[in-house]
């Protein structure tokens, strides 16, 4: 959605089909970095375990990351593995957004109230919480304020530079 170029990243109605950390260079300014999903995969433990510390290793050490964005599926209620990634992601002093996605697949007010149930079970653990995007790679919805937000991050780092 981010690109506007359909089939860039191969997706599939069976979690885990990225397996690997892809890089998609845009603009040839910026990174776009997919990372194996945390969640859903049918794979075996020990498959689970080599993810986790690869996805891991690359956040905490990956020196240019300036900003991890998780993705939520604002279908379905708050989920344990996201509540725990997510406050893995704070401990860890990780800058990090929240991306709701999937908003096209149910009504107005049940997203909303998805969104109002993850963001409750977030405030059991959080002060206040960061920012956060609604999407819809179908309608194109978010795609222009995340874009926006990348270019303020990148702004910011090279600045700093």
């Amino acid at each position: 959605m981010l690109t506007g170029r359909k089939n860039i990243a191969h997706t599939s109605r069976t979690p885990g089909k990225t397996q690997l950390i892809n890089y998609y260079l845009v603009n040839g300014e910026w990174y776009l970095v997919d990372l194996p999903g945390y969640g859903y995969a049918r794979i075996s433990k020990t498959k689970r375990r080599q993810w986790r510390k690869m996805i891991e290793g690359y956040l905490q050490k990956r020196l240019t990351l300036q900003c991890a964005f998780v993705l939520i599926d604002a279908n379905i209620p708050p989920q344990e593995k996201d509540i725990s990634f997510i406050n893995w992601l704070g401990e860890s002093r990780i800058p990090f957004v929240i991306v709701y996605t999937k908003t096209d697949r149910l009504k107005p007010p049940e997203v909303e109230e998805n969104i109002k149930k993850i963001q409750e079970a977030l405030l059991q653990h959080w002060q206040e919480l960061p920012r956060q995007f609604i999407t819809s790679s179908i309608k194109g919805e978010g795609r222009e304020e995340i874009l926006q937000f990348i270019n303020e991050v990148n702004e910011q780092y090279f600045k700093a530079l």
